[in-house]
């Protein structure tokens, strides 16, 4: 089975609870498309190396899932229309 890294990062002017909504939504995208989701970091608050769309900090979360590309597929769809979501990356983790 392949193993993904997928971090994210939302929009810092934000509300706490439209932050986690934003979280758990995205989660839910996976675990729609049969993804089995190891391990969940919400790392916090922290600066951006560079500025991004007039942001210099968000808040990064960290998803480490076990799936097939389909998963994988949805998120990156879902996560490039979501307007809370600044950026976003899927890394395969070599085993």
């Amino acid at each position: 089975m392949n193993k993904y890294e997928i971090m994210f990062i939302v929009k810092p002017d934000l509300e706490e609870a439209e932050i986690k909504k934003t979280a758990e939504t995205m989660k839910k995208v996976l675990t729609d498309k049969g993804a089995k989701v190891t391990e969940e970091k919400a790392m916090g608050q922290k600066d951006l190396a560079y500025e991004m769309k007039k942001y210099k900090t968000g808040f990064y979360f960290l998803y480490t899932i076990e799936n097939g590309k389909n998963a994988i597929d949805e998120f990156a769809r879902v996560a490039k229309i979501n307007e809370n979501i600044i950026r976003h990356l899927i890394v395969k983790v070599d085993e």
